[in-house]
């Protein structure tokens, strides 16, 4: 699987036949004010697939670096999440013109139910079932008349996903998950491989803090990399897409060069490394809700 910068065109397949680029600009903790530059630096720099989400805040913003960078709609894969909250019909439909309005676009390529649970109900037991099908009809509609290329999910766990595929007419085409070195639910991952339902990746860095991480640093070494780069070559390697997030010019270009691959036995090294302490972070890395 030799790729080069050409990762940035790179594209994987969804269920539905829409293509997607493997590696995506993340957006999160990006302001409105500051996204118009940093999503106009990263489609500048190659960059076709772009992430975002309502609660980020930000999507005026990215929509306005996406028309500052002159490219081609066509060309760009735009992505953003329904709120948490809304696990309702209506209040989706309205969310979803809304975003459309926001962004300033008259389609969007993806759009993917943000949590199964709302953000404060996050560590608790109910799963919000009956809501997300609600939500996901909507989503359904607006896919069918056009105003959506695919849909799919984040942070949905195995029962989550299931609620979907045994109720659902429109199965979903991506699960966006936490996954990242420190981090790799290889149950989950290999259940939506199974569904044919393609995993993202967020925060494949994990907020910076492999960055200090000693054996990292020695396997990067190997390869003579950085350790964002051995780090996102692990997410693809997984066959996840990934969606790295900086402000920083030279880390959008960075973050694409990641010709070469991890061998076996260094895949399965990597898979086993412990936990990653996040320290200040040390939370569901959305919104700042701490574990309990």
């Amino acid at each position: 699987m030799k790729e080069n910068m050409s990762i940035l065109t790179a594209t994987t397949t969804l269920n539905n036949g829409v293509l997607m680029p493997k590696l995506g600009f993340g957006t999160w903790e990006i302001p409105n004010d500051k996204a118009q530059i940093a999503v106009e630096q990263a489609i500048k720099t190659g960059y076709r697939h772009i992430d975002t989400a309502q609660a980020y805040q930000n999507e005026r913003g990215v929509g306005l670096g996406i028309k500052a960078a002159g490219v081609d709609r066509k060309e760009l894969f735009i992505t953003t999440k329904l709120a948490a909250e809304i696990k309702d019909y209506e209040g989706a439909k309205q969310a979803i013109d809304q975003s459309l309005a926001d962004l300033d676009v008259d389609y969007l390529d993806l759009l993917l139910i943000h949590s199964p649970k709302p953000w404060e109900h996050f560590y608790e037991d109910e799963h919000f079932f009956a809501g997300n099908l609600a939500a996901w009809k909507a989503m359904e509609e607006a896919y069918e008349a056009g105003k959506i290329r695919a849909i799919g999910v984040s942070n949905f766990e195995r029962e989550d996903l299931d609620n979907l595929l045994e109720n659902a007419k429109v199965k979903p085409m991506v699960d966006q998950i936490l996954l990242h070195i420190g981090h790799t639910p290889q149950a989950l991952i290999a259940y939506a491989k199974e569904k044919n339902i393609q995993v993202e990746a967020y925060s494949p860095i994990a907020h910076g803090v492999m960055l200090q991480h000693p054996e990292l640093k020695g396997m990067a070494d190997k390869y003579g990399v950085s350790i964002p780069q051995l780090a996102i070559r692990y997410c693809l390697e997984l066959g996840s897409v990934p969606l790295p997030k900086t402000e920083n010019p030279e880390h959008m270009a960075a973050n694409a060069r990641v010709d070469f691959e991890i061998s076996d036995e260094d895949m399965t090294t990597l898979k086993q490394v412990a936990s990653l302490d996040y320290d200040e972070f040390d939370q569901f890395p959305v919104f700042g809700i701490t574990k309990r």
